[in-house]
């Protein structure tokens, strides 16, 4: 199977009906793709991976007027299928004697695997032998088609975890977040895939780049052992970042009659049961900053970025500003993709779309995935002028309701214990209501003051006099939940009653509280 030429990818028209295509059909017209069907939720995040990749490898406009005139028009299948065409040669899968897509072709004595081994959260070989896959069982017998073989050894190319000793992990570490620009609902697939696609001068290409350099399993794999080293950005082409391949691996197809696929049940008669697998291969390090991803940047300038990871609780709006901006109080910034939406081509979309942001990926604990998270959040189109006003304004706002939550787990825990102080355990399940319940009202007032700000207005007063009555209201209820609503037998009422009121009072005299309040009141005084 060639994944240029055969029709592979599960995809939606727009008149509902489902199919699979080959990647230059992104640019139909008559009746055009508007989503992919992927399986899996992270298949269907590498998916759009793939194809962003495609597009910035093959079809990378040269300027932002290039770019926004394919927005509007997009090129035809024809001019896509050939500009992809150039590249078939390296997106081979089947190719025993020879290479084949993000597989190492030199693996004849690496280690056999069961092909369940490509999901991230399969179990490990030592988990299966132990007998301890209780929730994940690892079988024999089971087999993937060629399409699902594909995009589950790209998903695990793009999110390597740690493997153990000379399993390396991807180029963005293990398990990153990816966040990608999202047009308006009805947008189609080529406009929310071509928001993501960069300029050859955004990435500063100068050059076509040798294949190789671009794509690692065209030639032979650069070893990480004793005698070999790491990859860093200086070594290979800057597109290799679409295509990294930290893992060695070789997938076994064999002729079947008619076996069900374990990922998408389809049945086929080309089916991968097994890989083989060896250690030491691409070692990615130094201060790689992929396009798609988020990253948080030493502020002391003295370590290299280090990418975003989901984390247990998902994400949320505590999170928007360093995933759509920049958050200065910890480094954290925008993927490229995003950082250049918000610079230019928020302003020129406008009139076509209200822009949303997609982010997704694995909560990592070293080799177990504990979880796939992905969340929307708005995108706003924020004038350079209004810009540093705008995004402190946020900041306070997401400070105080961080102080909010640290204050209310503080207090339940007083309320909980007689000495909360020696009592350790995991809190965060105090969090989240909050997080869930202020949600609306955080992302309404942003909506508000980034409207005031391209009016050039200033209504910070009311919106932080409605914030600070929203945070205290909430953290308040969530005590009283946690709190009040247990055994009334186990209850000590008196020192329930201190912890409330010392939340009370902590809700109005601690910094962030008192900075938004005197912002609050200083419309009144004005007047």
């Amino acid at each position: 199977m060639n994944l240029i030429n055969d029709n592979w990818i599960p995809a939606i028209h727009a008149d509902g009906s489902r199919c699979k295509i080959a990647p230059w059909h992104i640019a139909e017209t008559e009746n055009p793709v508007v989503e992919l069907a992927a399986p899996r939720a992270d298949f269907q995040g590498a998916l759009y991976q793939f194809l962003i990749g495609l597009l910035q490898t093959a079809f990378a406009p040269e300027d932002h007027d290039e770019w926004l005139a394919y927005w509007h028009t997009p090129p035809t299948t024809e001019v896509l299928r050939e500009a992809f065409g150039r590249h078939e040669d390296a997106f081979e899968l089947i190719n025993p004697e020879g290479v084949a897509f993000m597989q190492d072709f030199s693996l004849s004595d690496g280690e056999q695997k069961l092909i369940a081994s490509l999901l991230i959260e399969a179990p490990g070989a030592k988990t299966r032998k132990d007998n301890l896959d209780h929730f994940v069982k690892g079988k024999s017998g089971e087999c993937m088609c060629p399409a699902c073989a594909a995009t589950a050894l790209f998903t695990l190319q793009i999110y390597a975890p740690s493997g153990g000793q000379g399993h390396r992990v991807g180029l963005r570490g293990g398990g990153p977040l990816t966040t990608l620009v999202m047009p308006a609902e009805a947008a189609s697939l080529w406009q929310r895939l071509w928001a993501n696609v960069l300029t050859r001068e955004d990435l500063e290409l100068d050059d076509a780049g040798n294949t190789a350099s671009i794509y690692p399993w065209m030639s032979e794999t650069r070893l990480s052992d004793k005698s070999g080293g790491p990859t860093l950005p200086g070594d290979v082409h800057p597109l290799h970042m679409y295509w990294a391949m930290p893992r060695r691996i070789r997938l076994e197809f064999e002729t079947v009659d008619g076996m069900p696929c374990m990922v998408c049940g389809a049945l086929t008669d080309k089916a991968a049961s097994y890989l083989r697998t060896k250690n030491f291969g691409y070692n990615y390090e130094g201060p790689w900053v992929h396009p798609l991803t988020p990253y948080r940047f030493d502020l002391k300038h003295q370590n290299p970025p280090l990418s975003l990871k989901g984390q247990p609780g998902g994400i949320g709006y505590r999170h928007w500003l360093g995933l759509t901006w920049q958050d200065e109080s910890n480094g954290d910034k925008a993927a490229l993709v995003v950082q250049r939406f918000n610079s230019e081509r928020s302003f020129d979309l406008s009139g076509d779309s209200v822009a949303r942001l997609w982010s997704f990926g694995y909560d990592m604990d070293n080799m177990k995935a504990r979880c796939c998270y992905e969340s929307t959040m708005p995108l706003l189109s924020i004038s350079s002028e209004k810009r540093t006003s705008f995004l402190d304004s946020t900041a306070l706002l997401l400070d105080t309701a961080k102080e909010a939550v640290s204050l209310t787990r503080s207090f339940v825990k007083a309320a909980w214990f007689s000495r909360p102080k020696d009592v350790k355990g995991d809190m965060r399940a105090v969090d989240h209501g909050f997080w869930h319940n202020t949600e609306p009202a955080f992302y309404r007032l942003l909506a508000q003051m980034a409207k005031q700000a391209s009016l050039g207005a200033q209504v910070l007063p009311a919106i932080a006099e409605s914030w600070l009555s929203t945070v205290k209201r909430e953290a308040v209820k969530q005590f009283d939940c946690w709190v009040l609503e247990g055994d009334a037998e186990d209850l000590d009422m008196k020192r329930i009653i201190k912890a409330r009121n010392g939340l009370n009072s902590k809700l109005n005299s601690a910094n962030p509280f008192k900075d938004l309040k005197q912002i609050a009141t200083s419309e009144t005084e004005a007047a």
